[in-house]
């Protein structure tokens, strides 16, 4: 049985909500990396910092980043981890030439290479990266069962997976007063500067449905990982979960 968000999609048409999420990200490249710090107030960046702190116990050298997107936590991953390679894999190519440009501004193109890969069907061979990251993009997979099996199947014995995910704050009054900031605010100002509502109406709607905590770690297990932990940050808003092959 699908998950529910998988059975969520950007717009109320026909199509694979792989198809969707793809024209979405391409439509909304030029303005998503300011809409995401200006909607999390820059607390994103908090969020990215610990979760990549998280693997530096493991030294990562070959690092795959799932749903780079415009390729933030690629660059900070090789900021602060000094890994030999990362590569980016998405399907967005509009997201993906928003971070190529900041690959070459930062002079990194040594270490971050980008390629379209779909997530669910990885073109690379068994036991290719010691760690796989996904930062804000499961929610997106149109398979999360079979995404994760992926990244199990490309990680070395004992590598790790690092999954950062937006999720709904369980408690009060935080549950209650995001439930409003998402579903009243975050339209709003995706419609005024990115002008495509329907994405940020999509976001709060996503987060809402993807399976969270306790729920999220027996899902991993299924997916083959013997060790997983997790952590909440800023009372639920944002949720980090390793894994352990």
């Amino acid at each position: 049985m699908p998950y529910a968000q998988e059975e969520i999609k950007p717009y109320e048409r026909d199509g694979t909500k792989r198809e969707q999420v793809e024209e979405m990200f391409d439509h909304i490249a030029p303005t998503y990396d300011s809409l995401n710090h200006i909607m999390s107030l820059g607390i994103d960046r908090g969020w990215r910092r610990k979760s990549i702190d998280a693997l530096r116990p493991f030294a990562p050298q070959h690092i795959l980043d799932i749903a780079t997107g415009t390729g933030d936590f690629a660059l900070l991953a090789a900021r602060r981890l000094r890994p030999q390679e990362i590569i980016g894999a998405d399907i967005s190519e509009g997201m993906m030439q928003v971070g190529r440009h900041k690959v070459e501004q930062a002079g990194m193109q040594d270490i971050i290479s980008f390629q379209t890969e779909d997530c669910t069907h990885l073109s690379f061979p068994d036991g290719r990266f010691d760690a796989v990251t996904i930062a804000y993009g499961a929610r997106n997979f149109q398979d999360l069962d079979t995404a994760l099996c992926e990244t199990h199947r490309v990680l070395t014995p004992g590598g790790h997976l690092l999954l950062v995910e937006l999720t709904a704050p369980p408690r009060f009054p935080m549950k209650q007063l995001f439930w409003i900031y998402s579903h009243i605010a975050m339209p709003v100002m995706g419609r005024l500067i990115s002008h495509d509502a329907t994405a940020y109406t999509y976001l709060p709607a996503s987060m809402q449905a993807f399976p969270q905590a306790e729920v999220m770690q027996e899902i991993l297990h299924k997916a083959g990982y013997a060790h997983v932990s997790w952590r909440r940050f800023t009372m639920g808003i944002c949720t980090m979960y390793i894994a352990q092959k």
